[in-house]
């Protein structure tokens, strides 16, 4: 089993990587962390193999903590998964030894093929360690298995729709435990009215919501959104 500790500042983001991860055979989430001293404080406890590590965090930069994981002698691996994509924090991720960067917002396909591939990895080096690296064909093959396919849209998800954000809104809709309007549900999501409006919409014609309709004095129905149990 690999134990991941999930590091990211929004509480909310972490349940759902969190959530991710626990789907994936061979991975278990061992911690959450919520800042870069909370991390470390995990790493330092040991039994961490892999950290899903968010860049932006309240006590300073996910790159600043790999550089002081690795001068501290800690060798967890890391996979970066942030909404950062400059050429400038990319390149720095690849040189403190990040073997994955992945971008927010992102499914859960993209995630489970980077957590695929080094799954991949770890087996590879398992096997071609315990006799001693004979050639070029063997570290090829430890490169290799890091290689991840194309990922294709989720289906079901019109463009411009990810999943991670489809459930946030209806982690959000199911703890209200009463129906919620777009303007709440984008104060509680951190989202835009309208980005949370579109996307209430999708859930409501695939059968996730229930829509209903509140009248209150000037005559304009509030369209308010429900949490439809499977």
């Amino acid at each position: 089993m690999i134990d991941v500790l999930v590091v990211d500042d929004d509480f909310r983001v972490a349940e759902i990587n969190a959530k991710y991860v626990g789907k994936v055979p061979g991975f278990r989430v061992a911690a959450r962390a919520h800042s870069a001293a909370q991390a470390l404080a995990a790493v330092e406890r040991g039994g961490i193999d892999l950290v899903l590590l968010d860049h932006y965090l309240p006590d300073g930069t996910g790159l600043h903590l790999v550089h002081r994981m690795r001068e501290q002698g800690h060798g967890t691996d890391v996979i970066m998964i942030t909404a950062a994509s400059d050429v400038t924090t990319v390149q720095a991720a690849m040189r403190l030894g990040a073997l994955h960067y992945l971008v927010k917002p992102f499914t859960f396909a993209a995630l489970r093929a980077r957590l695929d591939s080094y799954a991949a990895l770890r087996r590879t080096v398992d096997r071609v360690g315990g006799h001693g690296l004979t050639g070029q064909e063997q570290v090829d093959r430890i490169y290799g298995a890091l290689r991840t396919a194309p990922v294709p849209p989720s289906p079901g998800l019109p463009s411009g729709h990810s999943e991670p954000t489809t459930d946030l809104i209806c982690a959000v809709l199911h703890r209200a435990g009463q129906p919620l309007s777009a303007h709440e549900v984008a104060v509680k999501t951190g989202l835009s009215r309208s980005t949370a409006q579109r996307y209430l919409r999708h859930l409501e014609q695939a059968g996730r919501l229930r829509l209903s309709l509140k009248y209150g004095d000037t005559g304009r129905p509030e369209h308010r959104y429900a949490w439809v149990a499977p």
